[in-house]
């Protein structure tokens, strides 16, 4: 991928079909989806691709074992035929995990047991793996540190794991090399309308600050958490739509649960599900459903979720972890569809496809998973609103998204001894990622910032040098740029 020359036909080309605003998992499926489909089409997003909370999920590619027990059937079946789907597609990104659902009490291995067979059922032909009733020692076998003592045994079954940022980075040069465009650091500042109908947006150039004019048949809203926002630019007076959830995690050594396996704890004290995971060699503790009124680009955990999911992994593992042993700790906003108030935590992860008035296609909700459906929804949407003439093209169930996961450095090529990334990544992100910050290369095109936030900062100055080489910039822009990630990263440290 090339930014300058996508600036320079954001800059030239009239004839856009669709103009997709985000540049998270929603937008990123709507592009490959009309890509596919042969449409001539742009996504622009504001910041970096998968800035907000498509980098920063559970890294799971999951049906949702809770949705199935709030009754929504619909959505879980969905969403296991699209996890079929990428392992499918997407193998280098997106591989099968087992989980273990400890029990402790004997009347829970049939529940759950019960449960867990309805969900294999619900994946079809697609299905990964059969659950499985556990004997006590099996569990100990597979998760050594868990807590012993009451254990009646678990239940294994079978879900995929992904890295998030790094799929979204495939997808968009996937999108590139389909003939769309897509850049990164370009802003909606309006949208463009004629005869009362939108008819594209006036867009800004983050880096430069130059403004163009891109006329497009379909304009298309796909900026999951800020929807409602760009909402509003095309109807001041638009009610709310998005219910806004922060869910928070948190990073440890493996060595807390040393294991290739991933643990499930069916129910916490707000009724959520509760996941200790396995992921690029340290474990992921997460998550939490906290109701937020704001949406901020740079969602920062709060103190009682770190307390929550500290608590949680010490009634399960028998070394506590402490705010001492966290490595990094971040949070993200799901963007729920709701209209009414109300707690988020019963809301569902499903998508919603919103035509207004004047043609602005809003796409609300979704989740991961099923990025491909929504993509397909949306662009099924923008056909039937007659702006666009309908294509089959090519059915995005089967293409393959190409990519290869960056491999680790040795030790003596790697930038710090806590990190697996040398120099090569860096100039990866630069030369075929489209990375223009610090933040870029230490968040989202390696997962430095999400492994070890201190670390991450150490190592800020060596990468802002390597950057300012290869692009040509001074001292004061590496000043600049180590100050800025360092304010970010300050936000993975755990709050007190």
């Amino acid at each position: 991928m090339n930014r300058d020359e996508c600036i320079e036909q954001i800059r030239t080309r009239r004839d856009w079909d669709l103009l997709i605003i985000g540049g998270g998992a929603s937008g990123l499926g709507v592009a490959l989806e009309a890509v596919s489909r042969g449409y001539k089409t742009l996504l622009v997003e504001q910041h970096d691709f998968s800035k907000g909370t498509s980098s920063r999920s559970t890294k799971l590619i999951h049906g949702g074992v809770r949705y199935l027990r709030q009754g929504n059937v619909t959505l879980v079946r969905d969403a296991l035929r699209e996890r079929g789907y990428l392992l499918r597609n997407a193998p280098h990104l997106v591989h099968e995990l087992a989980f273990i659902v400890p029990v402790y009490r004997w009347r829970d291995l049939g529940f759950y047991g019960a449960g867990l067979k309805l969900y294999d059922s619900l994946a079809g032909r697609l299905r990964i793996g059969r659950s499985k009733l556990l004997p006590p020692s099996d569990v100990m076998r597979r998760l050594p540190t868990l807590r012993s003592r009451g254990l009646k045994g678990g239940i294994l079954y079978h879900d995929a794991q992904f890295d998030d940022a790094r799929l979204a980075i495939d997808l968009a040069r996937k999108i590139w090399r389909l003939n769309g465009v897509v850049a990164n650091y370009v802003e909606v500042v309006s949208l463009i309308k004629a005869g009362g109908k939108v008819a594209g947006a006036a867009v800004r150039d983050v880096l430069s600050g130059l403004v163009y004019e891109v006329p497009a048949r379909v304009t298309i809203n796909a900026t999951g958490a800020f929807a409602d926002h760009s909402r509003r630019l095309d109807d001041a007076s638009a009610p709310p739509l998005v219910a806004a959830s922060q869910g928070a995690h948190i990073v440890l050594d493996s060595s807390f649960l040393p294991s290739g396996d991933a643990l499930m704890i069916p129910k916490t004290e707000d009724g959520r599900v509760l996941f200790a995971i396995p992921w690029l060699n340290r474990l992921l503790i997460g998550t939490t459903d906290v109701t937020v009124k704001e949406v901020p680009l740079e969602p920062v955990p709060f103190a009682e979720e770190i307390d929550f999911l500290l608590r949680h992994a010490a009634s399960y593992l028998t070394h506590a972890p402490e705010r001492s042993d966290i490595l990094s700790a971040f949070a993200g906003i799901r963007p729920l569809v709701s209209a009414k108030p109300g707690p988020t935590s019963a809301l569902s992860r499903d998508h919603q496809v919103i035509v207004s008035d004047s043609g602005l296609v809003s796409l609300v909700g979704g989740k991961w998973t099923t990025y491909r459906k929504m993509g397909e929804d949306t662009v099924r949407t923008a056909v039937k609103i007659g702006r666009i003439e309908g294509r089959r093209g090519t059915d995005t169930r089967h293409l393959p998204i190409e990519g290869s996961q960056p491999a680790a450095d040795s030790e003596s090529d790697r930038l710090h001894p806590n990190l697996p990334y040398g120099r090569e990544h860096v100039l990866r992100g630069i030369r075929e990622e489209m990375a223009c910050t610090i933040e870029d290369i230490l968040a989202r095109r390696t997962r430095s910032l999400f492994l070890d936030a201190r670390a991450a900062m150490e190592v800020a100055p060596a990468v802002a040098r390597i950057m300012a080489e290869e692009l040509g910039r001074d001292e004061a822009w590496q000043l600049e740029q180590v100050e800025d990630f360092r304010s970010v990263a300050r936000g993975y440290l755990p709050v007190a």
